[in-house]
């Protein structure tokens, strides 16, 4: 009977791997996300994976108590052993409150003793003192605020519940709390004009933070924002006006000393956003909590597989998997344990997973380097590799810095046209 702690179509020895290889066989994940699926109040433009639920509601202390049995069981798997980064998403993380929150933090630094940053979601209205001081005592080092906008009529427009004010605050008391912190800012939505989101920008940069991430909004279709614009364009979601303010952006948060490290994100030196970069550089990660999904070697696979019954075992052509949790959104249908979770898959092959690699590491300001199309030259056609590189040069989209292939100024407004095109490598 074969050992599936050790798949066999990955026996290669590790010390014949290239250094890029070696990452696609690591044995324990470098990241872990864990979904709160709790809000408020479901905001218009929001189709994540979340539930209007009300504060204090004893479906949330249920929920955190799952989680934590569920991060001591993949602990006692080994496969947090080497987890260097953990992010609480939804959802609104600060809605549990400081009890709650606290306790979940605190599982999380006992089951990845090796983190070195622990990154927590909040929203203005539900970020008081408590929690702040909450994160700070049970081991939490950054938090991310979904500001989206420092203009009362954006905010309203967009369906959230602070209004400016609160968030400056809320934000003031974050950065005084001594936690490293990001703002989220979103362009391209209702009411918002170049002045209004200059003067967002310019708030925001008063404020002390050395993080900011910045979006349009994208209308989704089962949203109210999407059906009440189901059948128009809106001017103020025009793709030009996009482009325009998230160059406004781009040179707004560049002149305060703010590096662009990836496509939407921005920080200041030494306050990159570790987690962020982990999905973007081709490491596993372990997603738990409903809706959430992780990214895992064969060797992960097989160790989560001791746990979750209903996972199928690889086969042999498997560099790859994809899992999203399929169980525990709904009110009616709490997070089940481990042995009993659902998820859908999606096995990536190995050339599969390099052309992944080579797209997603190009949303990185830095690019890829020679270490990741070397080894990508030996997986996929490397012919049309280098065809797809030169066609991207010639039109302006990446460029050389040095050795690594990067994207350009240009390339980022058409970013989706870079990404799609090294994925197309993919298919044969």
């Amino acid at each position: 009977m074969r050992d599936d702690s050790a798949p066999a179509s990955h026996s290669r020895h590790d010390a014949d791997r290239t250094p890029w290889e070696k990452r696609l066989h690591l044995s324990s994940v470098r990241a872990l996300y864990l979904h709160i699926p709790f809000c408020a109040r479901k905001c218009a433009y929001c189709d994540f994976a979340s539930r209007e639920t009300a504060r204090g509601d004893a479906s949330m202390e249920r929920y955190v108590d799952l989680l934590c049995e569920q991060l001591r069981q993949v602990a006692g798997l080994a496969l947090l052993e080497g987890c260097e980064t953990a992010y609480l998403g939804g959802g609104t993380p600060s809605l549990l409150g400081p009890e709650l929150l606290g306790r979940l933090v605190r599982a999380v630094s006992d089951a990845a003793p090796q983190l070195l940053e622990l990154t927590c979601e909040a929203n203005p209205d539900s970020l008081t003192d408590d929690v702040l001081a909450a994160l700070v005592a049970a081991g939490a080092t950054r938090l991310s605020i979904g500001v989206q906008s420092l203009q009362d009529a954006e905010l309203a427009a967009l369906g959230r519940l602070h209004d400016a004010r609160t968030a400056r605050e809320r934000v003031r008391a974050a950065v005084a709390s001594g936690l490293d912190v990001s703002l989220d800012l979103m362009c391209a939505t209702p009411k918002q004009t170049d002045a209004s989101w200059r003067d967002t920008l310019e708030q925001a940069l008063s404020l002390g933070v050395g993080h900011v991430s910045v979006y349009p909004l994208q209308i989704e279709e089962d949203t109210p924002l999407g059906q009440a614009f189901a059948d128009d364009d809106p001017d103020w979601n025009d793709p030009e006006l996009q482009a325009r303010r998230m160059l406004l952006a781009s040179d707004l948060l560049s002149s305060a000393g703010f590096v662009r490290y990836e496509v939407a994100s921005y920080a200041r030196p030494g306050k990159a956003c570790r987690h962020n970069q982990a999905y973007w550089t081709g490491l596993p990660y372990l997603g738990l909590g409903a809706a959430s999904a992780s990214m895992l070697t064969p060797e992960c696979y097989a160790r989560l597989r001791q746990a979750v019954a209903s996972l199928p075992e690889l086969g042999e052509d498997v560099t790859r998997v994809r899992l999203s949790v399929a169980s525990g959104l709904s009110a009616g249908s709490p997070l089940p344990p481990l042995s009993e979770l659902a998820c859908e898959s999606e096995f990536l092959t190995e050339a599969q997973a390099a052309a992944e690699d080579l797209m997603l590491g190009m949303r990185l300001s830095r690019g890829v380097g020679q270490d990741q199309l070397a080894y990508a030259r030996t997986v996929l056609d490397s012919e049309r590799l280098e065809k797809t590189i030169d066609h991207l040069l010639s039109r302006g989209l990446v460029r050389w810095q040095g050795e690594r292939l990067a994207v350009t100024r240009e390339g980022w407004l058409l970013g989706n046209e870079v990404f799609s095109s090294f994925w197309d490598l993919s298919q044969a």
